[in-house]
C-alpha cells in the first residue's frame, strides 16, 4: 500500500488522517514543513510519512459477547458537540410527501 504509507488499509488511513486533521484544525503544530497551507493535506502527508502514531486496540471476545448479548443501542465513536459559542442544531422535521391520487 504505497500510496497510504505503512497503513494496511485505506479506511484506516482516512480515519487516522481525519483525526490528525482535527488536531491541526484545533491548533496543533504540524510535524512537517509543507508548501500547502491546507491542514487536511498536511495531515494526509504526515500519515503517509509515518509521523502519526496510532494503536489498533483489539476487543476481547468476552467483551464482544457481552455487547451482543445486551440489547442496548450504542454509538461507537466520538459524539459531535457544538463548538464554543455555537447553539446546538435544531432537529428539522421531515415534510411528508402528499399522497398520490390514483387516476382512472
Amino acid at each position: 500500500m504505497k500510496e497510504y504509507g505503512d497503513i494496511d488499509s485505506k479506511f484506516r488511513y482516512v480515519i487516522i488522517a481525519s483525526l490528525r486533521a482535527k488536531q491541526l484544525l484545533a491548533g496543533a503544530k504540524p510535524r512537517l514543513k509543507s508548501k500547502s497551507k491546507n491542514l487536511i493535506r498536511i495531515a494526509q502527508e504526515e500519515v503517509k510519512q509515518g509521523l502519526v502514531d496510532y494503536e489498533i486496540v483489539k476487543v476481547a471476545r468476552e467483551e464482544m459477547e457481552e455487547i451482543s448479548d445486551s440489547n442496548v443501542e450504542m454509538f461507537i465513536g466520538k459524539e459531535i458537540t457544538p463548538e464554543a459559542g455555537e447553539k446546538p442544531a435544531k432537529k428539522v422535521a421531515k415534510k411528508k410527501k402528499p399522497a398520490k391520487s390514483k387516476k382512472s
